[in-house]
């Protein structure tokens, strides 16, 4: 009994210790002060591409300066690193991540968040990117002018609101404070990287970068609100499962009545070959059930196989062709018949 305790008790504080994606980040006093400075700064970069302000200066100075000429041997590399803001390829390479911790863990809230986070990005940057219309630099046509409304889709910075979020989100669902810490940092790293790297490619202006690490960090802000939503969608897909589940578990195997009567039913055991009656009508004499079988398959124009018993028999040893009467029959030896008539006495 004292050994049964201990492992009780040291199992139980293996539980106790033991990371979980249950852990759910609050809306603390400080996430909400950033959420409002976050905010804050965002307005004041649309309000300042709004009015053509010295931010938009800034941008045709850059874009002027063209970076990617005066440093051309870092263009290659920089060509390729900037897919890790492209939101298919690192959405497939956080998903997965994300769900081998599914599995693990046994929960689908690093899935659930993963994709209430991408939604709310795809609807705040989309909503404004269409709504602004701006042109990005290869595609300005005025000096001095920020190029609203022309059809563009440029600002916010895609790119970097995209790596903000995806790697963001692997901070978010850390579960302990080191691991959160280390993450925060990457995720910070390669977002600032990528938005410097738009912009020495000459794809974004500066006000395009700055705009979307701001919407992206309003989205990782955000998402301590949609808690209460992941976890009741989780509850309602487990939900679902089980049933789903239950439901082939519990779905009967049926035969068709033509592999019945043809004699394509699998075979049974000794058990099963045992003759069962079965009324054929108010009154009538019950019969096998060999015997309603065969004569539903002969209702068919089915042919079924027959029991032993039911063979016909074989005639005795002899003669066993049949007179014909256009051929004339031949003299039976002697021998022989005098066997056929001490057979048919006997």
């Amino acid at each position: 009994m004292r050994t049964d305790r201990i492992v009780a008790h040291s199992a139980q504080q293996l539980e106790q210790e033991r990371p979980s994606d249950r852990e759910v980040p609050g809306m603390s006093r400080t996430r909400r002060v950033l959420f409002g400075t976050t905010t804050v700064a965002y307005a004041a970069i649309v309000a300042a591409v709004l009015g053509s302000s010295w931010l938009v200066r800034l941008d045709w100075q850059v874009m002027l300066f063209r970076p990617y000429k005066q440093w051309p041997q870092f263009h290659a590399f920089l060509d390729y690193f900037v897919v890790l803001g492209q939101r298919g390829p690192t959405a497939v390479m956080v998903a997965a991540w994300l769900a081998w911790r599914t599995w693990k863990h046994r929960t689908l809230r690093p899935l659930l968040v993963l994709g209430t986070a991408l939604l709310l990005l795809n609807i705040t940057v989309g909503a404004v990117k269409y709504g602004l219309g701006r042109l990005g630099p290869h595609y300005a046509t005025t000096i001095g002018s920020a190029e609203l409304f022309q059809g563009g889709d440029i600002f916010p910075s895609g790119h970097t609101a995209n790596a903000v979020v995806t790697w963001g989100i692997l901070a978010y669902l850390a579960t302990t404070p080191r691991a959160r810490r280390v993450l925060s940092v990457v995720s910070a790293v390669l977002s600032l990287a990528v938005g410097m790297t738009t912009i020495y490619l000459g794809t974004h202006w500066v006000t395009d970068v700055l705009s979307g690490w701001c919407a992206g960090l309003l989205v990782l802000f955000a998402l301590p609100w949609c808690e209460p939503m992941i976890s009741r969608a989780e509850e309602w897909l487990l939900v679902k499962w089980a049933q789903l589940r239950s439901r082939w578990a519990l779905t009967p195997v049926t035969v068709s009545p033509i592999a019945a009567g043809s004699g394509l039913i699998p075979p049974r055991g000794a058990a099963d070959d045992a003759p069962v009656l079965q009324p054929v009508g108010a009154g009538a004499p019950a019969r096998p059930a060999s015997a309603a079988v065969a004569s539903r398959g002969a209702h068919h124009g089915l042919r079924g196989h027959t029991a032993r018993h039911e063979r016909p028999t074989v005639p005795p040893p002899g003669n066993r062709r049949l007179p014909h009467g256009e051929r004339s029959t031949r003299p039976v030896p002697p021998v022989q018949t005098a066997h056929r008539g001490r057979g048919a006495q006997g």
